[in-house]
């Protein structure tokens, strides 16, 4: 769907561009420390035998107030199995649509890859991904026109413009929620980092402000 409409919308405006999808593959590592903390709800509800199945199958599960839902670890991406078509698609000018929901976990193990019983944060794989093409721009969507401190209190601050050190103090100050905000500024740390002085920078906000951030009135605009 999103490969057809971003050819339809194209074409509206003129423009003959290929559009292709990489179904794609991301290592991780299997002695990340997530596997020992498995935190990611997957799947339906279950019910007490269906849980108690589940674990005899070596699989984890959670009580929730449904019933039982099994989780799974969150290992960091460390390589894309697949970068090199993606280069080369990017290198003959086609719109590439790559590491789709954090792309599928997989394990290296001799010559063969294997599939890992993990979940991938999709803002650190598209992170990781930006920085194997060499991105200048990470651009993060999300439900927020800016990232806020103290959110939804009188207190509340939009940021705009900052530096890495300064969003680093933040995480240290425990300022991002863990579960929606954190691995969106994390991996645009991660991003920046990765390649210091070379003018990287990540742009966070929400679809309806995409292109104002990107040529900077608005959104939470993050530089080294």
């Amino acid at each position: 769907d999103l490969q057809n409409a971003i050819r339809a919308e194209l074409l509206r405006r003129g423009i003959f561009k290929t559009t292709s999808t990489i179904l794609t593959q991301v290592e991780v590592d299997p002695y990340d420390d997530a596997f020992n903390n498995p935190v990611k709800l997957i799947g339906r509800t279950l019910t007490k035998e269906e849980a108690d199945a589940e674990e005899e199958k070596g699989n984890y599960v959670t009580k929730t107030e449904d019933g039982y839902r099994r989780i799974v670890a969150a290992p960091k991406p460390q390589d894309i199995v697949e970068i090199d078509s993606i280069r080369l698609l990017l290198d003959a000018g086609q719109i590439v649509i790559a590491a789709g929901g954090g792309g599928i976990p997989v394990l290296k193990q001799g010559m063969e890859l294997k599939g890992a019983s993990a979940i991938i944060e999709k803002d650190y794989a598209s992170g990781r991904l930006a920085e194997m093409v060499d991105a200048d721009i990470l651009l993060i969507l999300t439900k927020d026109e800016n990232l806020w401190l103290n959110y939804e209190t009188e207190k509340a601050v939009a940021l705009h413009e900052v530096t890495v050190d300064e969003v680093k103090k933040m995480i240290a100050d425990n300022e991002f929620p863990k579960a929606s905000k954190l691995p969106k500024v994390q991996a645009a740390v991660d991003f920046i980092e990765e390649k210091k002085g070379s003018g990287r920078k990540a742009v966070i906000t929400d679809l309806a402000h995409a292109m104002d951030a990107l040529t900077g009135k608005t959104g939470t605009i993050i530089t080294e």
